[in-house]
């Protein structure tokens, strides 16, 4: 969410960044917004001027009741409760513009950082850099289902029919697997000195509403019938709420967490080839990132948090590239992003396993999530961001594919081995 002045201020610039994320259908909410901020500053300050006479009369009621002036002090009473009427509608009337001022603010999107691209979808995002030869061995890679399946890995009819499509069993070895890139993606990054951290699974809505748009929960979030909870789609919304209606002292900045959970997602539109099996579904197991941090330093982090997700690809022996996200594949609240995608060879081409991304102050703004100045202990708005460390299964996709051998086993890299007891291969 912007800041109300800076809108007063940079209307044009406004709406320049919403024609460059090409949502002109929302270019009249920024007319909209300031002229509801006119007239709310102007309720405000008629009943604050209400309240100051109003005070002034309540104190004369005293004086003319000492003085015997009591049919004078009955009129002041009059005017007291008249004037107190009239205020209640005034600020009744200042809420209602908040509310309306809130709805179309929410809707609005952050300015974007004059580095990302302009593109109207991700077809448009911008290879960055690539790290690692991909390789097409000289033998055919099955589906990625197919090589868990002749591994005894994964029961996909049993899932369907306890929950439906977008579930599945792991099994054996392929769980093993499983569990052991999510632990060793938590020790990668407690080394790289963040603080681990299990978090809540459901949080309130005032956290979703914090930490995404309007849109983003529509197509992800589950939402508990009859109470005020949703189950997470990514740790980072209930890491971020952590840290709800805080101020931090400056001291402790920057907060480094990484996080794991289970995620929980609706996943609408999912369709195609790449979409049965494990790549979209509905619950799956992260390893996140997050940073809560100063402003100034917001753009260092962001580089480190991309690197830090590309370093544990390639610890894996699993090529990957990263690619800058153009303006009309941001969010509304993120000013910068970049996608981190991993070499499949059964395709020959990248495909997503993490994204990185800089929120600025819009979801601290949101979440009244402040830190304290040293110096002069003014307050100011923190800026968050978060990554993908690993989302398995599908980054199991990526290093069933990538660590396959002909006769059907897979290999195990050398820093696996120690949570999978000391297997080298799956076979």
């Amino acid at each position: 969410m912007l800041d109300m002045q800076f809108v007063r201020d940079n209307p044009d610039i406004v709406k320049r960044n919403i024609k460059n994320k090409f949502q002109d259908e929302k270019l009249p909410l920024v007319d909209e917004v300031i002229e509801f901020d006119k007239k709310s500053r102007a309720a405000k300050k008629e009943a604050d001027d209400l309240r100051a006479e109003r005070n002034a009369i309540s104190r004369q009621i005293g004086a003319l009741m000492a003085q015997g002036r009591k049919e004078e002090a009955e009129e002041a009473k009059k005017k007291v409760t008249e004037k107190s009427e009239y205020l209640a509608s005034l600020e009744a009337e200042e809420e209602r513009l908040k509310e309306e001022i809130r709805k179309r603010m929410l809707v609005i999107p952050n300015i974007i950082d004059e580095s990302v691209p302009i593109g109207k979808d991700d077809s448009e995002n911008v290879e960055v850099q690539k790290y690692g030869e991909p390789k097409v061995p000289d033998f055919e890679i099955p589906y990625h289902t197919d090589i868990m399946e002749k591994l005894n890995g994964i029961d996909l009819d049993a899932a369907r029919k306890v929950a439906g499509n977008g579930f599945y069993y792991l099994m054996g070895d392929i769980a093993r697997l499983h569990s052991a890139v999510i632990a060793y993606a938590r020790d990668f990054m407690i080394d790289r000195g963040f603080t681990y951290c299990i978090p809540p699974y459901m949080i309130r809505s005032e956290v979703v509403t914090g930490v995404m748009s309007f849109a983003e929960m529509e197509a992800m979030m589950y939402k508990i019938e009859g109470e005020d909870l949703y189950l997470i789609g990514t740790s980072e919304h209930s890491m971020i709420g952590k840290f709800i209606d805080t101020i931090i002292p400056e001291g402790e900045l920057p907060k480094t967490l990484t996080s794991y959970s289970p995620c929980f997602r609706k996943e609408k539109g999912a369709h195609g080839l790449e979409e049965r099996g494990v790549y979209r579904i509905h619950q799956f197991e992260k390893q996140e990132m997050i940073v809560v941090c100063k402003p100034e330093e917001s753009p260092v982090w962001f580089d480190r948090l991309w690197q830090n997700t590309v370093d544990l690809f390639r610890s894996l022996d699993i090529p990957v590239r990263t690619l800058e996200c153009c303006s009309g594949d941001l969010a509304d609240l993120k000013v910068k992003s970049i996608d981190v995608e991993a070499w499949s060879p059964r395709q020959k081409k990248y495909f997503e396993v993490g994204s990185c991304s800089n929120l600025g102050d819009a979801q601290a703004r949101r979440l009244k999530i402040r830190y304290k100045n040293e110096n002069d202990k003014s307050k100011a708005f923190a800026h968050t961001l978060n990554n993908t460390v690993v989302a398995p299964p599908r980054m199991l996709i990526a290093f069933l594919e990538n660590n396959l051998n002909a006769d059907g086993s897979v290999n195990i890299p050398e820093v696996l081995r120690p949570y999978m007891g000391g297997k080298s291969v799956i076979k």
